[in-house]
């Protein structure tokens, strides 16, 4: 591992588009700012088909396009970014220290973006199928499954736009969701009630994922009257929530019950300088546009710590 001599006046953890957006202006700004991403730059987004409600876009935006776009204006403005993997932060006012996969760098303030991964259910045959007809991402693995039986697992945006994405593939998606009722956005939802390759499954929850080599069906139990029945698909396609991605911060304590970063409406923990923004985030609204806000609003007030220094 090398020592970088140099010191930041920014380092901006992960890539998606709240860690984009803070790079934006941090590089506008003129502040010394790296952006450390272990994958590709941006995030969820790049699982994400469609995008519609991103303002600027009169028509649907695909999520790698939106993200592409905003990795090139980064660049443009003078955003240093390394694929590297933070492995450990030390927190030091003033003069952080960040440990990656390949070396540590010291900066000024510190913007944690790191997103969040998918939840799983937890239910038997999941992991052992994964990959084999099980997945949480319909826009990597849909075209595989042309003019097959699928389902989606949720009721939130993630799990309507992805259902209406696969119909693109699948003959048939059933939505299965625990309540009788979606959380997703009131135009998603009528569009799913419009298609006719769409079969909702209210109150309902998936026990067991079934197969050999591939998924065959799944076991699902109605939660009111507990009555189990087998649905035969040849995939599972899983949006029941996210995790963030805290653990090398594990050794502080600024984490809510969820294991999401506490942040006060400036996006600044507890310690001086250390940012939180995006999906990573406690009481973040989990949207597009509201991780670029988190990301400007950290920077500014990032700035603001910089005078200070």
């Amino acid at each position: 591992m090398t020592t970088s001599n140099d010191k930041y006046d920014v380092v901006i953890v992960g890539g998606g588009p709240g860690g984009l957006s803070a790079g934006i202006y941090g590089a506008r700004g003129r502040y010394k700012t790296l952006l450390l991403e272990k994958d590709v730059p941006g995030g969820q987004l790049l699982l994400t088909n469609e995008v519609e409600n991103y303002p600027g876009f009169e028509e649907m935006v695909a999520g790698p396009d939106l993200m592409k776009a905003m990795e090139n204006q980064a660049v443009k403005q003078g955003l240093e970014i390394r694929r590297e993997e933070v492995k450990e932060i030390v927190f030091n006012e003033g003069a952080n220290i960040i440990k990656t996969n390949k070396a540590e760098y010291c900066s000024k303030t510190v913007i944690v973006a790191t997103g969040s991964i998918p939840r799983k259910l937890g239910v038997p045959g999941e992991d052992a199928l994964r990959g084999k007809g099980v997945s949480y991402c319909a826009t990597c693995d849909g075209a595989f499954f042309r003019n097959k039986v699928l389902a989606v697992v949720g009721g939130g945006d993630s799990a309507v736009e992805e259902a209406l994405y696969l119909t693109r593939f699948a003959s048939k998606v059933y939505i299965i969701h625990r309540r009788d009722e979606l959380r997703a956005a009131k135009t998603s939802q009528q569009r799913v009630f419009k298609n006719e390759k769409i079969e909702m499954v209210w109150d309902s929850v998936v026990e067991e994922i079934v197969g050999d080599k591939l998924v065959s069906n799944a076991i699902v139990k109605n939660v009111r009257s507990g009555q189990t029945n087998s649905l035969d698909i040849n995939g599972v396609f899983i949006y029941v929530g996210t995790i963030p991605v805290t653990d090398f911060l594990k050794s502080y304590d600024i984490f809510d019950k969820d294991g999401h970063i506490v942040t006060d409406i400036f996006m600044e923990t507890k310690y001086k300088g250390v940012f939180g923004v995006g999906d990573v985030r406690a009481d973040s609204a989990r949207q597009v546009a509201s991780a670029v806000g988190d990301g400007v609003t950290a920077l500014l007030k990032a700035a603001n710590r910089l005078i200070e220094l």
